[in-house]
């Protein structure tokens, strides 16, 4: 009779490939709470804190509350729908602001990027404006546009177009000026130049212009919203600090964080997956 029988025979193997994988669960769920730990470890932490000193009177809970009332505040608010309209306005007003400064900055930042006598043209009149605070601005818009969808929308355009535009000028006058020369002596036409060459070595930055570009936009949307709105996240957060609200004040400003982190993951996402071949990705 063989090892192998004996084994089947008295179960021997089956109890020390049981034990195996039991020890291999074990080993990688301690892999992936060292790995969680150690990324929000910290985040953790901090909201612990807060918990505990909140709820423990060591700071005003008027003014800071406890993580728990906050969360009841945001669930009571999204689960009652008061927020839910809210975001809807909020996002829709970023978002035609950031489509319409993308749209405009980045074929600009293209043509800027290679040609110099535009570039001359036109970088002192964007050094100008880039300078200048949109919010600087804004009464200036509300003059203009008025106080309605228009004026808002516009000053998140205006703050949003100059980190797009930069970052796709810098993307272009970044590329290999090695593989541009390559690509003239195979002889490719200037078209091709910029879609095989110039293109794909501007979009890592872009990407980076793109990134920071949402998160401005969601700044200067809380502060348009803030000023002739009644509707909107940033509203929101005003009005509830206006009358004291001050649980569902966090709450909103929770539901900014999180708008940012989630455009940011997407963009983030969509970089890697046109970049793969870019070390700079994500």
């Amino acid at each position: 009779m063989t090892l192998q029988h004996i084994e089947r025979s008295t179960g021997i193997g089956a109890h020390e490939n049981g034990n195996g994988l039991g020890a291999d669960i074990l080993s990688l769920a301690g892999r992936t709470l060292t790995r969680l730990l150690s990324r929000y470890g910290v985040l953790l932490g901090f909201l612990a804190l807060w918990q505990a000193a909140a709820s423990g009177g060591w700071v005003n809970a008027a003014v800071l509350p406890p993580i728990d009332m906050i969360v009841v505040a945001l669930w009571k608010g999204l689960a009652g729908g008061s927020l839910l309209g809210d975001i809807a306005i909020s996002l829709q007003r970023a978002g035609l602001a950031f489509a319409a400064a993308a749209t405009v900055a980045i074929p600009l930042g293209l043509v800027m990027g290679q040609t110099r006598s535009v570039e001359t043209a036109l970088d002192p009149i964007v050094q100008l404006f880039r300078q200048t605070s949109a919010l600087a601005l804004y009464p200036v818009f509300i003059l203009l546009l008025g106080l309605g969808e228009a004026s808002k929308v516009f000053v998140i355009f205006w703050a949003t177009l100059f980190p797009l535009l930069l970052n796709t000028i810098s993307g272009v006058k970044e590329v290999d000026p090695k593989l541009l020369e390559m690509a003239r002596v195979y002889g490719a036409r200037r078209l091709t130049i910029f879609r095989r060459v110039v293109l794909p070595g501007a979009v890592p930055s872009i990407f980076v212009g793109l990134r920071l570009g949402a998160t401005t936009a969601l700044l200067l949307l809380i502060a348009s919203e803030m000023i002739g709105a009644n509707k909107g996240i940033g509203f929101q957060v005003m009005n509830a600090q206006y009358n004291f609200q001050i649980p569902l004040m966090f709450a909103s400003i929770v539901i900014l964080a999180a708008l940012g982190l989630i455009a940011n993951q997407v963009l983030v996402s969509l970089q890697r997956r046109l970049c793969r071949w870019s070390s700079s990705a994500g």
